[in-house]
């Protein structure tokens, strides 16, 4: 088993436990250089909002877009639209990677931002 088969599989673990709480999740996935992270609605069949590293107003904020420093600009982002929304409330979904670096930062700026999980 491979890296990536073990995160996917560790995902679906997520997603079928988070399934169950039947509340709006905050997704969060993460490359080598970018990080992305979208608010879906509690059925799972739209993006309520989102934010990423790949997006002009953040490009040009940072440095590098691969970073801790980016990822909490992002947390951010996304908190804001998400009250701006309505949402205050949702369910972290780390999509299988560690909590740890990039996207531990990007959740406890979500969550100084105003988002509870």
């Amino acid at each position: 088993m491979n890296k990536k088969v073990s995160r996917l599989r560790r995902a679906l673990k997520l997603r079928s436990n988070i399934k169950r709480l039947n509340s709006s999740r905050l997704s969060v996935h993460r490359t080598s250089k970018h990080i992305y992270a979208q608010i879906i609605s509690e059925d799972g069949t739209k993006t309520i909002v989102s934010a990423s590293t790949t997006q002009a107003e953040v490009k040009s904020a940072v440095k590098s877009t691969g970073n801790i420093e980016s990822a909490v600009l992002v947390g951010k982002l996304v908190a804001d639209k998400a009250i701006a929304a309505g949402i205050t409330e949702v369910t972290f979904d780390r999509s299988g990677f560690k909590y740890h670096g990039r996207v531990k930062a990007l959740a406890d700026a979500a969550r100084e931002a105003g988002l509870k999980f």
